[in-house]
């Protein structure tokens, strides 16, 4: 991918994993009891520089990155090689990128981080979720739910949504993404007039993708109990030490993500307590076969 740090005519651009190198960087110097001026004399370098880079508006080499944390007290291996990394791919530009602005901004950061991650877990109870659909599903869904999308724009996006699943199968360098879903037993049940396949090819595709080693699908009965799932679709994004775990929520305009400690907290024990009500694994995959058959 093209990193924009190669291009010195072009301003360096906020992206979400610059935006989050920033703020680690500034949360160590304030854990340091630095400030700016102090920290960027020691650097030798101009109180601007360091602000720009801590605001996401500056580019910085991994290893002025690596003196940076030394200026700070910070010498943990795992952390040195997380920052190390960040600000070496920070400029980098995702594949996603060649589809411009048919993947709006919100989309484009949370790609970001579904690359970064380590594992996500999700509890969706009115679609199947993105990396476990077939592609006629995706874009029978997003027609429905990006509904001021034009033909084209609809049929970009379930090329991006296709192409997203790459994460759970082959990723340069590390392990695939570990995935967990907890899906409503509504959504097996649903139906698409115009394809009367659609949803058999759909439920077949669930059970293949299931049978990978990082890919976990449990259902949520109809008989549920009362749970934490009642308050909708939530995703839990986890990342490798020292990058903290964020939260991704969806509604029709798009997504946000929800951080800080307290706060995912609150989402992890929820999530918890949705698989406590769910179908174990095996059962999960008896009802997707019972209803696939009815078709």
């Amino acid at each position: 991918m093209e990193d924009d740090a190669s291009m010195p005519n072009q301003p360096a651009q906020p992206t979400l994993r610059r935006r989050r190198l920033g703020e680690a960087l500034r949360s160590f110097r304030k854990s340091a009891h630095m400030s700016l001026d102090q920290a960027a004399e020691v650097m030798g370098w101009d109180r601007t520089k360091l602000s720009k880079i801590e605001n996401a508006k500056a580019h910085i080499k991994p290893v002025e990155a690596a003196k940076l944390l030394g200026v700070y007290g910070v010498d943990a291996p795992d952390v040195l090689m997380a920052i190390e990394g960040l600000a070496r791919d920070a400029g980098k530009r995702g594949w996603w990128t060649t589809y411009g602005d048919v993947v709006a901004a919100d989309y484009k950061d949370y790609l970001s981080l579904e690359s970064d991650a380590d594992s996500t877990r999700i509890y969706s109870p009115n679609l199947i979720p993105g990396l476990l659909q077939t592609g006629t599903y995706a874009r029978e869904i997003i027609a429905a739910t990006a509904f001021n999308r034009a033909p084209d724009e609809v049929n970009a996006l379930a090329e991006v949504r296709k192409a997203r699943q790459a994460v759970l199968t082959a990723r340069h360098g590390r392990q695939p993404l570990s995935f967990w879903a907890v899906i409503h037993e509504a959504v097996l049940h649903q139906r698409f007039a115009s394809q009367p396949n659609l949803m058999r090819d759909q439920l077949r595709h669930l059970l293949e993708i299931s049978d990978l080693p990082n890919v976990t699908v449990q259902i949520m009965p109809m008989s549920m109990p009362p749970n934490p799932g009642m308050m909708g679709l939530f995703e839990v994004v986890r990342f490798p030490h020292p990058w903290p775990t964020v939260i991704n929520l969806e509604n029709l305009q798009g997504g946000y993500f929800v951080e800080g400690t307290d706060d995912v907290e609150v989402f992890e024990t929820a999530f918890e307590r949705i698989l406590a009500t769910a179908l174990p694994v095996d059962d999960s995959r008896e009802i997707i076969k019972k209803i696939m058959e009815k078709d």
